[in-house]
């Protein structure tokens, strides 16, 4: 009985030693699976280089926005300024230049003024007759009066440029104040020059119409002294034609 105990535990042995290399060959058999090796230092370079290459990135589109916008303030500041007082004020030049051409009887002209000169104001001459003394005079007072009304009318015209000027100057400062660029900052104040000059033009015309009203007052004044004299020196001279009278002031009641 012990015998056969001993035989079956030896055949149960046996069986489980042949048993092993099945149970072993499905694990001997089945593919092999990859290891992951984690490399720290592998991992930092690599780290490393995206952050430089995200930089470059940036930089290059920092570098773009950069120059969008110096091409955007070179195009403001080649705008033009899309506002002209030029016509404006040429009306207002010629408004006055007109005043100033219609001057009358002795116009704005050197030989004009020569030639009246020569004519009316001045010496005297002791040929010329009575009549002709007097015509002279009166034509020298109405252009003395002619000079007057014409420096008025030019201070009038002048006067009246004044409302078109201030809007000019509202609108131009305007213009300067919002401008886009350095050209049109530049153009605004070249318009408010030439609004300056227009207006020292008004004030030339001023004082060139009031001159020539001093001068032909001036003129007058003279020239009827000398006409004074003369006809006094006529009214004084032996045979000039006077004859003496009896004059009463008051007359007796007998």
């Amino acid at each position: 009985m012990t015998r056969y105990r001993s035989r079956t535990r030896a055949a149960r042995l046996a069986l489980s030693i042949l048993a092993a290399p099945l149970m072993l060959s499905p694990l001997l058999t089945s593919p092999a699976h990859a290891i992951i090796v984690y490399d720290p230092t592998n991992y930092a370079q690599n780290v490393l280089q995206a952050a430089r290459a995200l930089e470059q990135i940036n930089n290059q589109i920092t570098s773009l926005q950069n120059q969008a916008t110096m091409l955007i303030n070179q195009a403001r500041n080649l705008a033009s300024l899309p506002f002209s007082s030029l016509q404006q004020l040429q009306q207002s030049v010629q408004r006055t230049q007109q005043l100033l051409t219609q001057a009358q009887n002795i116009a704005y002209s050197v030989q004009d003024i020569d030639k009246a000169f020569q004519t009316k104001y001045g010496n005297i001459s002791l040929s010329t007759s009575d009549q002709q003394l007097v015509a002279d005079a009166r034509s020298r007072w109405q252009n003395t009066v002619g000079g007057l009304q014409d420096s008025m009318r030019v201070q009038a015209g002048v006067v009246g440029n004044i409302d078109t000027n201030r809007t000019q100057m509202s609108a131009l400062v305007g213009q300067s104040q919002g401008a886009t660029g350095a050209l049109q900052a530049t153009q605004a104040g070249n318009q408010l020059l030439a609004l300056q000059a227009q207006q020292l033009a008004d004030l030339t015309a001023v004082v060139a119409a009031n001159g020539r009203a001093q001068a032909l007052q001036s003129a007058e004044q003279a020239t009827a002294a000398e006409q004074g004299r003369e006809q006094r020196r006529r009214f004084l001279t032996p045979g000039s034609g006077y004859q003496a009278g009896n004059a009463r002031m008051f007359q007796s009641g007998n």
